[in-house]
């Protein structure tokens, strides 16, 4: 009998199991840009515990295990920002990244008011972004930050909340 994967707020007891998460999925990224002092990777567990404090950070749990996290925070203008969308190498490839991104937009808009969302990826990361293409985002900037590194900013609005239909 198999588990399903649950998607659900992260709590400060999962602060440790995301970071080792967020180390292992962010190692392809810094073998791809030849960079291993990338943030991901060098985030404190503190840091990350501040962060589980400020916005919204969501988890995907198969069991007790973490096996994907999400984070996003909404700013005065209306735009939530999606950060470090994580899953295990074994869960990849079985739709689960779009499920967290599903999810926090969901959160961001019902629960932060967010009217667009936004979020930013290394123009080497293809797996990244055709997720982030199929799941309606376009392209709307690149921000050369090294050499080796630009980051593309991709964006979407939010769909309109559904209006309740009287009889």
């Amino acid at each position: 009998m198999g588990m399903s994967v649950t998607i659900s707020d992260a709590t400060d007891r999962d602060a440790e199991q995301i970071l080792k998460l967020q180390y292992l999925c962010y190692q392809r990224e810094a073998e791809l840009y030849n960079d291993y002092s990338i943030e991901p990777l060098t985030q404190s567990l503190d840091d990350l515990r501040a962060e589980l404090g400020q916005g919204c950070v969501l988890v995907a749990r198969l069991g007790e295990e973490v096996v994907g996290s999400v984070r996003g925070v909404v700013d005065d203008d209306g735009i939530g920002a999606i950060a470090k969308l994580i899953v295990h190498p074994r869960m990849q490839r079985h739709g689960l990244g779009g499920r967290l991104l599903a999810a926090i937009e969901e959160r961001l808009a019902a629960e932060r008011a967010a009217t667009r969302y936004r979020l930013f990826t290394g123009h080497r990361s293809d797996g990244n972004l055709r997720l982030y293409r199929r799941c309606g985002y376009a392209q709307v900037g690149t921000e050369q930050i090294s050499r080796r590194l630009s980051l593309v900013r991709l964006e979407k609005a939010a769909a309109a909340p559904a209006l309740a239909v009287s009889a």
